[in-house]
């Protein structure tokens, strides 16, 4: 059994007009969210076997707070390149060739991949869009990454920033 937990990057600054995409860097709200669900995924949930993150700033930004409130050994944090701006299929590609040697894995990318390699796990429940600092753990039945197939996954946890916002 692997388990793969998904988290989108937290919400980005689009206030700097000639900022490449991938130099895009994290608005307040984004950094607030990433604080709040890092430090709730900190205490509630055990440490992943390996961290990716994809090379854009916003998602690298959002890998290293969890990391941090983690305390995670970066000895298994990885920058990815392939991820920012993937597809399915690329994202896919990368899942099916992670190290069999580790048996959870927390990847942080971007929409629309993200949402789409979540509805291709699972059929357990449909996301239109996983939102910003979104996470959907995932138990994949199969004891190799490179196995992974279509909806063989079932949804382990999710949690969403919008939990943690106070109620008016």
């Amino acid at each position: 059994m692997k388990e793969l937990i998904i988290v989108r990057h937290a919400k980005s600054d689009w206030g700097t007009e000639f900022l490449k995409d991938v130099d895009r860097h994290l608005s307040e709200r984004g950094y607030r969210d990433a604080y709040l669900l890092s430090e709730w995924y900190a205490k509630n949930k055990t440490n992943p076997d390996q961290l990716i993150a994809s090379t854009g700033t916003r998602a690298t930004s959002t890998a290293f707070i969890f990391a941090r409130s983690m305390h995670y050994d970066m000895k298994n944090f990885k920058l990815e390149e392939k991820i920012f701006e993937a597809n399915l299929e690329t994202l896919l590609s990368a899942v099916k060739s992670l190290d069999e040697e580790k048996n959870s894995v927390m990847l942080f990318g971007h929409n629309p991949a993200l949402t789409n390699l979540c509805n291709y796990l699972s059929d357990d429940l449909f996301f239109d869009e996983i939102p910003t600092c979104g996470i959907v753990s995932y138990k994949l039945n199969t004891k190799s990454w490179s196995e992974l197939e279509r909806k063989k996954g079932a949804i382990n946890y999710y949690q969403f920033p919008k939990e943690f916002k106070i109620k008016e």
